[in-house]
């Protein structure tokens, strides 16, 4: 049968072989990502066949991309999965006092849910639509608690799941729980509250729900145990998720070493660092995945690599508060491993490379202290060694196809010496061209396979602007809207 050059329709896997090309190809030998010029990347069903130089046998179509990167699909450890709330208090500080921290009257009147179900259900699927927009083709799915009643619920993750078979994106979810919550009291002090009953309640409902959707799509969708934030958990509560990820055979993601509060608030529970606290449980193996590590001491750093702990770096999210990873070259060479992730909108991952690498030079204080290329590693193989998958985030035979085409045609990236090095440098997510995930196309050209997203923009603003409607109930003495986010320069 003749070749066809066609682009097989979106959310479509299309039978027979397909080879991609474009000016470059990121392979990977065996050790590490390797460039071809004009190299050629065969698939054929949902794995890689072929990657590397000039193709020598048959396929159904060839894909050429001209002027572009075919690179192995970005992995995101923390991907925002609702509607990014920090945008709020960019510039109206401080944060706590403009409903990043619930006061003690909100919860006495009772905290309620300040988003209907079906809203939850489609802000997964518009957050699922823009991480394929951006190239990452493996999402470990964030949600703020900070206006849900308690925790996260299976019916919303359910919703997930058949957003990312809909959708086509490769995802490990499971609903956030917590046996407590940060809150402030009348005076402006810090103060937890605690339920551990409730934490117990979203631990087996979590596990119910990865009992039951793990492995569908084909495998597009994984388990995960998600306990919110260390602080917020328990001791018991910490052992019983650590013995079911055991069970289950699946990653733990627990947000730790983020921030001033909450090394006070573990000193004050349990006067240690999270690493400390989870070592003496038993709780601290290489089923963990940590996002932030900004506040994590020295010694902190020693027990992450000892213990097989993966740092998750968000570096543009913690250079908006005020922090840098100390630092991430420091880390990786004292062997913790290092993967990405983008924790805000646009998830953005070029952009948060380029934050990273800007930020660790200044760390070290020297130009030399890391490249683009250890960003890219930690961007795609670092998260396949956190997530234990060495069939993601690489392009070799026998790995699933999951696969990003950047464009390199940009008047802004012109003249391109080094493809990666030119994206950290000049591009972002908008220059992604092509999404392949599981060997079927789930993005091309702005399109998302069954995806309205100039109608789901809309949408979007407007349970935005709902929420925020809602803001004087849960902020600190409950002012209007009006001051509690000011615009950047008068409103005439």
């Amino acid at each position: 049968m003749p070749t066809s050059h066609a682009m097989p329709p979106l959310g479509v896997r299309p039978r027979g072989r397909s080879l991609l090309t474009a000016d470059w190809l990121l392979a990977h030998d065996g050790f590490s990502h390797v460039f071809h010029r004009n190299g050629e990347l065969v698939i054929e069903g949902q794995r890689v066949l072929y990657a590397g130089p000039k193709f020598p046998g048959e396929v159904a179509r060839r894909l050429d991309f001209g002027a572009a990167l075919i690179s192995p699909g970005l992995i995101d450890l923390d991907a925002l999965s609702d509607l990014d709330t920090y945008t709020l208090v960019l510039d109206n500080q401080p944060g706590w006092s403009r409903g990043r921290t619930l006061p003690e009257t909100y919860l006495r009147r009772g905290p309620y849910e300040m988003y209907a179900p079906e809203e939850l259900a489609f802000q997964k699927r518009y957050a699922f639509a823009t991480l394929l927009l951006n190239g990452i083709t493996t999402a470990l799915p964030i949600a703020s608690l900070y206006y849900r009643e308690w925790a996260e619920t299976v019916e919303e993750f359910d919703a997930a799941a058949d957003a990312a078979k809909d959708l086509g994106l490769r995802v490990f979810l499971g609903p956030a729980y917590r046996s407590g919550g940060t809150y402030v009291d009348g005076s402006g002090a810090f103060q937890m509250q605690f339920d551990e009953a409730r934490g117990f309640q979203g631990l087996g409902d979590a596990i119910e729900f990865i009992r039951r959707r793990a492995g569908d799509g084909g495998g597009l969708v994984n388990g995960l145990l998600a306990p919110d934030r260390v602080e917020t958990n328990t001791a018991a509560l910490m052992r019983a998720t650590m013995a079911a990820a055991e069970n289950l055979d699946v990653p733990v993601r627990l947000h730790m070493a983020q921030g001033k509060l909450e090394l006070q608030m573990m000193q004050r529970l349990h006067g240690r660092t999270a690493a400390e606290w989870l070592v003496g449980l038993g709780a601290f193996n290489h089923r963990l995945i940590a996002p932030h590590g900004t506040h994590a001491t020295a010694s902190d750093i020693g027990l992450y690599a000892e213990h097989g702990v993966t740092l998750a770096h968000s570096p543009l999210v913690s250079a908006r508060m005020g922090s840098v990873l100390n630092s991430f070259a420091a880390i990786r060479a004292r062997g913790v491993n290092i993967g990405m992730a983008t924790d805000t909108a646009p998830p953005d991952m070029w952009m948060n490379m380029l934050m990273g690498l800007s930020a660790c030079r200044i760390a070290e204080g020297r130009s030399d202290a890391a490249f683009s290329a250890d960003f890219f590693e930690a961007a795609t193989l670092g998260g396949a060694r956190a997530l234990h998958r060495p069939d993601l985030g690489r392009l070799s035979p026998g790995a699933l196809a999951d696969i990003a085409v950047f464009r390199l045609d940009d008047p802004h990236m012109t003249p391109t010496v080094d493809p990666i090095t030119t994206l950290a440098l000049g591009g972002n997510g908008k220059v992604t061209e092509a999404v392949f995930v599981d060997g079927r196309l789930s993005m091309y050209r702005g399109r998302v396979a069954g995806f309205d997203m100039a109608q789901a923009r809309v949408r979007a603003q407007a349970q935005f602007d709902g929420l925020i409607a809602k803001y004087p109930d849960r902020s600190f003495s409950h002012p209007p809207v009006e001051q509690l986010f000011r615009p950047s320069f008068p409103l005439r």
